[in-house]
C-alpha cells in the first residue's frame, strides 16, 4: 500500500521536543490548514483542518530552534493512527502525520533566523534521522545512486529530446476574462 502525506500549514503552537532514552530528538507540532469553497448558494465557505505531526532527529532540532506558532511549513510524511486509554478507561483515538521532511514555507522577511537556516541549506529539505529502532529499512527505496552507465545513458537521452519535441506543442489562444481565477 502507498501511505504518503503532503500539507501545508502554519503551526498552532510552539514546538514541543523531547529526547528519547536513545538520544534522539522527538518532537510534535500541531497543523492547521484550511481549504475555501463555494457553496452551492454562492457563499463561501471555508473548511479547516487540524493534525498533528511527529518529527524525529535533526529534523525534531531544526523545527524546534526555527519554527514557532504561526509559521508556515510543509511536511511530507505518512499517515498513522494512534490509539490510547485515557484515566477514565474511555477510548481515545487520532491520526497524526510522522514526518518524513520538512520546508520552510514563510516568507523570507518574517523569520530571519529562519532565512539564515535555508539561506545556507539552500532550501534543502531537512531529512530525518530516525531513532534505530524506529525503522530498519530505508525512507526512499527509489532514492539509490543509478550506475555511471545509467547516468551516461541518461544524460544522453536527455540531450536528444529536446530537439524532437521542440516544434510539438500548439499555440493555445485563450480570452483572459474566461478563466474562472
Amino acid at each position: 500500500m502507498f501511505n504518503k502525506v503532503i500539507m501545508v500549514g502554519r503551526l498552532t503552537r510552539n514546538v514541543e521536543l523531547k529526547y528519547l532514552p536513545s538520544g534522539s530528538a522527538a518532537a510534535t507540532i500541531g497543523l492547521a490548514t484550511s481549504r475555501r469553497f463555494k457553496k452551492q448558494d454562492g457563499t463561501l465557505g471555508e473548511e479547516v483542518c487540524f493534525i498533528d505531526a511527529r518529527l524525529f532527529g535533526r529534523t525534531a532540532e531544526i523545527a524546534n530552534q526555527y519554527l514557532s506558532k504561526g509559521s508556515s511549513v510543509l511536511i511530507e510524511g505518512r499517515l498513522t493512527y494512534e490509539s490510547w486509554m485515557d484515566q477514565t478507561g474511555k477510548k481515545n483515538s487520532r491520526h497524526t502525520i510522522t514526518a518524513d521532511s520538512l520546508q520552510f514555507m514563510d516568507k523570507k522577511s518574517d523569520n530571519p533566523q529562519a532565512n539564515a537556516m535555508q539561506d545556507s541549506m539552500t532550501h534543502e529539505n531537512f531529512n530525518n534521522a530516525y531513532p534505530a529502532n524506529h525503522n530498519a529499512l530505508s525512507q526512499d527505496p527509489f532514492n539509490q545512486a543509478p550506475s555511471y552507465a545509467q547516468n551516461a545513458y541518461a544524460k544522453e537521452n536527455l540531450q536528444a529530446q529536446p530537439s524532437k519535441y521542440q516544434n510539438s506543442v500548439p499555440e493555445i489562444n485563450i480570452d483572459e476574462e474566461e478563466i474562472p481565477f
